[in-house]
Formats: C-alpha cells, structure tokens, sequence
C-alpha cells in the first residue's frame, strides 16, 4: 500500500465518517466547513500508517488491533493548545478574591478544611500551577488539605505538563516575583516549577466523554474548563456542562473561558455578576431539595 499523495483529497463520505468517528469518542465537532482543516491535520497520519485514502485510515481507527493508540495519537493531532500562566487575570482576582473566601467560610462552618480544584482541559499545565500558586500565596488556606487535578485528552501535552519545564512564551502575564519564588531556572533559560507547586497537582489523562474515568475523580468545589467546549456542537456541550454539574459539591463554581457562555445549555447553573468577573455557580438546592 502507498502512502497518500499530499495533493489527495478526502471524499465527503470520508470526512463524515471520520468526523463522526471523533464526535461520538470525545465531543469534538468539524462542521461540514471545516473538511480542509480535518483533511489537512490527519495527512500526517496517513503517511505514517503508509494508507493510500481517508477511508483506509477510518477503518483503522474503527477495526485495528491499534485503533486505541491511534485515536490517542488522533487527538494529539487535532487538539491546539495555545497557553500561558496566569491567562485571564480578571477571572483569577474573582477566584482568589472572591470565590475561594466563599468558598472557605462555608466549608469552615461544617469543618471542612480541604480543597478539590478540577482544571478540565489543562494542556501543558500552566492553568493547574497558576491555580496551585495563588493557593499558595492565599493565608486563607493555612493548614487546609488542596488537591487540584489537571486533565487533558491530548497524551502529548500532558508528558509536558508532568515534566513541569517551561520556556519564556509561557510567562508572558507572569510576574516576575513568582517566577523567582515558584520556579528554578534550568540550562538554555527554561524554568522548572517548584516542587512545593507540584505537590499540590495531579496531571492524568482524560476524555471528557469517558463516564466511567469521569465517576473516579470525585466531587470539587471548582472546576475551571476554559475555550475547551468551544470545540463541541450544542448537543454534546449539553452533555458535557451537565456533567460537571454532577461533580460539583452544591455552592461550587465552574470557570469557563471568557468568549464561552451557557446561555441556550443548561439552566442548571446560576451566573454570578462578582466584583471582578462573571462565573457560574451551581445551587445549594434545586425544586426544594439538595443536589
């Protein structure tokens, strides 16, 4: 078999089967526009399997004795993970500010002192050690028990995020007196976080489909999932939104990204207009019961 010309088109039977394969594993939607970008992306995968069409590499990825590792190689493909430490800087004010305080007072009334922070979608890190940092710097949480989970469905940026090295693009909102307290400079100018801020993370692989791998994490009191369901039609945001409804300890917060909204989702959540920002907050009760 003959690995694809590059000039070699995908059919638009081709595109909908694969498009469709990838939807149902993980959400992520290619509307019928976007046939050259899916086209373009999996070219690489063709030439590496030597296939010689679009259809040769669904089958793969639907009937091969690899199709796990290959769908796991897929989404490395597909997925664009463009960050940094301390994006959005009026979200983070509202969450160290505001949200977490709330959040402490109310736990504190039932003595409960601990912490479970979900970052959905967390790439290369950055957005796990952003929040490990500020927690760090928060006297609020003296002595308090924090666990902040980062996952992502991409296996390649999440060996960077374990590695936990950083070069100077990923510090471009940082400030410069984090970078010294919270980070060791290492040969060639990258920057290594601190273990004190490791500690506090957990990196693992996660599809945001996969229920069962979903049931495992257990409940948080604030997840942040920011320009993740972008990449999802309204069908499986739904689906998505709802679930991490369920994960939330009622009175918890879901962050998303500034250009996303729930608006025509779910009424599951209420929008909180916050001195700094604005953030979804689940209820304490809902048609005069607890959730």
């Amino acid at each position: 078999m003959f690995g694809a010309d590059p000039e070699f088109q995908m059919s638009d039977e081709e595109f909908r089967l694969i498009r469709d394969l990838v939807y149902n594993h993980c959400g992520m939607f290619f509307a019928s526009d976007a046939k050259y970008l899916l086209e373009k992306r999996l070219s690489s995968r063709l030439a590496y399997h030597n296939l010689a069409s679009y259809k040769d590499y669904y089958l793969l990825l639907k009937y091969d004795i690899r199709k796990e590792q290959e769908m796991s190689d897929l989404m490395d493909v597909l997925t664009t993970n463009e960050t940094y430490f301390f994006r959005e800087a009026f979200q983070l004010k509202a969450f160290t500010d505001e949200i977490v305080p709330e959040i402490v007072a109310a736990k504190s009334k039932k003595g409960d002192r601990s912490l479970r922070i979900w970052s959905a979608g967390c790439s290369t890190g950055e957005e796990p050690y952003t929040i490990a940092m500020l927690l760090l710097e928060n006297p609020l949480l003296k002595d308090w028990r924090i666990e902040i989970i980062g996952t992502d469905i991409s296996h390649r940026v999440l060996l960077q995020a374990r590695k936990g090295v950083y070069g100077k693009g990923s510090f471009r909102a940082t400030d410069a007196a984090y970078v010294e307290h919270y980070f060791r400079e290492q040969e060639g100018g990258s920057y290594k976080i601190a273990d004190q801020v490791r500690e506090l993370v957990t990196i693992s692989q996660l599809n945001l489909f996969d229920h069962n791998r979903l049931a495992l994490l257990g409940r948080m009191d604030i997840i942040f999932c920011r320009n993740v369901i972008i990449y999802f039609d309204q069908p499986a945001k739904k689906k998505v939104v709802e679930m991490f409804c369920q994960a939330l300890y009622p009175g918890g917060f879901l962050l998303l990204g500034h250009s996303e909204s729930l608006m025509n989702i779910t009424t599951l959540f209420t929008l909180r207009h916050l001195k700094n920002d604005m953030v979804y907050q689940k209820p304490l009760t809902v048609s005069g019961g607890v959730l």
